[in-house]
């Protein structure tokens, strides 16, 4: 069954500059009030039981100077699992698409993984995914985000 309202988009991310690093060390490179660029997935309800998820997916090439793909998810009717694989899975086929490998859209996305495991062409894939149920009286809101961070050029 389709979740009742979804919203998906893709970004390519730029060529593999730095790694991603742990939420913990990428606190510590920002500062209270600084303007970063991110790709953010919010959802929000105020429909008790209402179940609303967020999900970033990211999708990593093995070969370092090409691009990788960042896939924000959003809407209701999703659990966590649900949110996460859409997201991972739109990630990898747009990447796996600009790389020239061709999966079935159709198949589940552990089966579609294998896939591009198996290609060596994707060297990894990942969520960051949060989900709640709506409270009565009460507005919830979820939000996921992967805030891109770029080394500083020396001079």
């Amino acid at each position: 069954m389709l979740p009742s309202r979804t919203w998906s988009r893709c970004r390519p991310l730029c060529p593999r500059i730095a790694a991603s690093s742990a939420k913990k060390d990428g606190l510590r490179q920002l500062s209270p009030g600084q303007i970063c660029y991110c790709v953010m997935a919010r959802a929000d309800t105020s429909e008790h039981g209402r179940l609303v998820a967020s999900a970033i997916g990211v999708a990593i090439p093995k070969d370092s100077t090409r691009w990788g793909y960042l896939s924000e998810v959003h809407g209701c009717g999703m659990n966590h699992r649900q949110a996460s694989d859409m997201a991972e899975d739109l990630a990898a086929d747009m990447l796996g698409t600009t790389l020239g490998l061709e999966v079935d859209p159709d198949k589940a996305w552990s089966e579609k993984e294998q896939a591009y495991r198996a290609s060596g062409l994707i060297i990894r894939t990942s969520n960051i995914t949060q989900t709640a149920r709506g409270q009565s009286g009460l507005w919830t809101t979820v939000v996921a985000i992967a805030v891109l961070l770029f080394r500083q050029q020396a001079s």
